[in-house]
């Protein structure tokens, strides 16, 4: 015998948007407006991009992963929300000078390499996903590996050369973003993306 709830119409559960487009958007844009800053292209960059690593890489990359969470997919949810902190405490040290001061050069270096031994095997995961992703995620291993040289020996010229790779790292991470957005609105593959390696 059916009970009355048993009869009751279920809900259309409707599916959600692919919070990828967000999360690389605005990884992207962050790590384009802070290597402007580092490769000395454009110095007034660097306070600039406080306010995007606050509210656009921090808070909404951070609720980007939360989305991928939700959604099942434990490899963008751990990425984009590692990625959200990791803007948001790049912005908390930036904020009190005297905490990158007593962290000093050595500090600084070993808060960016840990962050490239994460992102380390972060690539690694990403060869099983899109060509894209792999790429991004293995330009930014050697931005951070870079800086974090940089850091430790104190030679400008290094911590250059990872603001250029972060520049290159942006644009893949752009290429991403679009993609996705544009081939959903289009309904179609305008932007390929590639498939996995292995």
């Amino acid at each position: 015998m059916s009970t009355v709830s048993e009869s009751l119409p279920r809900p259309v559960r409707a599916v959600p948007a692919d919070p990828g487009a967000l999360g690389l958007g605005a990884f992207a844009l962050t790590i384009f407006v802070l290597s402007l800053a580092n490769t000395g292209w454009v110095p007034a960059a660097g306070a600039a991009v406080l306010a995007v690593a606050l509210f656009y890489g921090g808070l909404t990359q951070f609720a980007a992963g939360m989305w991928e969470f939700a959604r099942g997919n434990t490899f963008a949810a751990t990425a984009f929300t590692s990625y959200g902190a990791f803007w948001l405490s790049f912005w908390w040290l930036e904020t009190n000078p005297s905490v990158v001061q007593q962290a000093g050069p050595t500090g600084v270096g070993a808060y960016l390499l840990a962050w490239a031994i994460f992102t380390g095997y972060m690539t690694v995961a990403a060869v099983k996903t899109t060509r894209v992703t792999l790429a991004m995620f293995a330009l930014f291993t050697v931005t951070l590996i870079t800086l974090s040289i940089g850091a430790f020996t104190g030679l400008g010229g290094i911590s250059q050369a990872g603001g250029w790779v972060g520049l290159a790292t942006a644009l893949a991470a752009w290429y991403g973003s679009a993609a996705v957005v544009v081939n959903t609105s289009w309904g179609r593959t305008v932007f390929p993306l590639g498939g996995p390696l292995v």
